[in-house]
Parts: structure tokens; sequence; C-alpha cells
């Protein structure tokens, strides 16, 4: 039984692994209905429990076609349903469900409840997002880029503004696949320092650049991602626009990185604020090929977990 609860916290063989298997995954299927099963069915008769206390498309979405197509069910729960951590601890709801399930992955706010979580099932536990970090979308992306380009290690990767949770897997990815990364955004606004760190420690190099013409020369890879949470006040959503409008992603900001440069956002995005409608559809895009791969990545993630 393998817990998948942070990039850094996983073999990087382990992850390679998971990488060239989402690409047999995906291959395998091509031309296929959604609704096909699998040629392999690692979930046969297996139950997961998909848990949301933050609201989610692709995340939902992407785990439940999936395990649906590895030959399992799932079983969908949301915050109200669960209260997890009111009323009855998390150490005794992780024990529980473990008796119910087999597999259990959590989207949820405080990274402590994820740990917990995983400390005291007995069935494995994936990290479907915190508000620290969202490993499962970096699979997605790492797949996304060597599908498109080859190899991502030794290349130049850019974040443009916000270095939310999404920026912290990217930089957990960078030091295990071997790629550099350059932040880009208001230094209030930086990663956690602690990622910064543990990333160039295990030999990537990470630079924080100012200034996003500069920051994105070279680039083999540019990702932005929102600017607001659904959950920020108009005040809040006014400020942060104020201090990430200079980080925007537009053709003028594209120009400056290689010509066969990729562009990534995790997706939903706001058109015209953090990025424009005429990257996101442009010939650098690959959201929506980004989008598809947490199907199969996820379902390399889940069979990894148990072992497959």
């Amino acid at each position: 039984m393998n817990h998948f609860l942070d990039i850094h916290t996983t073999d990087p063989a382990a992850l390679r692994g998971m990488i060239d298997q989402a690409a047999a995954m995906k291959a395998a299927r091509k031309g296929l209905p959604k609704g096909t099963p699998d040629a392999e069915q690692p979930l046969a008769n297996r139950m997961v429990a998909l848990i949301f206390e933050k609201p989610s498309t692709r995340t939902r979405v992407s785990f439940d076609v999936g395990v649906r197509q590895m030959g399992g069910q799932t079983m969908v729960l949301s915050g109200t349903d669960m209260q997890l951590g009111h009323g009855e601890s998390i150490a005794d709801t992780a024990r529980v469900l473990s008796r119910y399930v087999d597999m259990i992955m959590i989207r949820t706010f405080e990274e402590s409840v994820l740990l917990e979580l995983a400390e005291y099932a007995s069935v494995p536990v994936i990290n479907g997002l915190t508000n620290r970090t969202h490993p499962c979308q970096i699979m997605a992306d790492i797949q996304t880029y060597e599908e498109h380009r080859g190899p991502i290690k030794g290349k130049k990767v850019v974040w443009t503004g916000d270095g939310n949770n999404v920026a912290a897997s990217f930089l957990h990815a960078a030091g295990q696949f071997g790629f550099d990364f350059v932040f880009s955004g208001p230094a209030q606004l930086d990663p956690e320092a602690e990622f910064i760190e543990l990333a160039r420690s295990k030999g990537a190099n990470v630079t924080i650049e100012r200034n996003p013409e500069k920051a994105v020369e070279g680039a083999d890879l540019v990702v932005a991602d929102t600017w607001v949470s659904m959950h920020d006040s108009q005040s809040t959503r006014q400020r942060r626009h104020n201090l990430l409008q200079a980080y925007q992603v537009n053709d003028a900001l594209m120009a400056h990185a290689k010509p066969d440069a990729l562009f990534m956002h995790c997706l939903p995005a706001h058109r015209e604020e953090e990025v424009t409608s005429s990257v996101m559809d442009g010939p650098h895009s690959v959201i929506f090929d980004e989008a598809e791969n947490r199907l199969h990545a996820q379902k390399a993630v889940m069979r990894w977990c148990l072992g497959k």
C-alpha cells in the first residue's frame, strides 16, 4: 500500500513509472468511447471514496471516470457529508472509512487533515489538493509536456503570478524530475521558502525574477494560474489584481519565450485576467490536453497506490 501525498515525498523512480504508465494507458484508449472499460481492470470489485471539502470540476470528474474505466466504483462525499474533524476526529473517520472502502482521495483545505487521514487510514490516501500543494495536477502537467516536447529534464519552466499550491508542487517536481524553475511574481506572493530550498537541495536550479519579460526568456514552458479564489472578498480580489496585473500572460510576454514554448493553466481560468484568450486559444497552449491528462495521470497514481 502506498499513499500519494506529495511529489517530494514520492520516490523519483516511482514518479517516472507513473508518468510512463499514464502515457501508455492514454495511448491504449485512443479512439475508444469514454465509457469503454480498460483492458486491465485493477480496480475491479474495489470501492474508492472521493471526499471534497473544496468544490471541484476536473478533480471530481477525472477521478470518477478513471475509477470506473479501471473497473471500480466511487462514493462521492462532500464536506457537509463528512464534517471532518467536527464531532468525530479525523483519525476515527480514517479508521471507519478504511473498513468500507479500498482507497481514499481527498480534496481539502488544511494539509494537516490530509496527513492525519493518511496516518490512521489502513488504505491508500491520495492528495487531490490542499491549500499547500496539488501534486496530481503537476503529474498531468509533466505528462502533457513530455507528450508534446519530450523529456522535461533540463528544461526551463516559468511560473508567473501567485506562488500558490500549484506552484509549490511544481517546485517539488523540479527537484524530482530535474528541470529548472523560475518564479516571476510580486514578493508578497512568493512560494514558501521551504519549497524553494527543498527543490534546490535536490539539485534544481530555482530562481526568482520580478521582471516577467526577463523571466520567460528562453522558457520551454510558461505556466499561470488564477489570481483569485472563489472565497476571496471583493476587496481582496481588487488588491490581488493590482499586485498581479504586470504578470498577465499575453502574446507580448510569450514572444520572449522560445518559439516552441508551451503554455499551461490548470483551469478554471479567468480569461483576460491572468491570461488572455489569444494565448489560451493560441498555438502555444496545451491547456485542454493538460485537463484531459488529469484522467490518465491519476489512473496511474491509483494503480501505483495499489501496487499495480
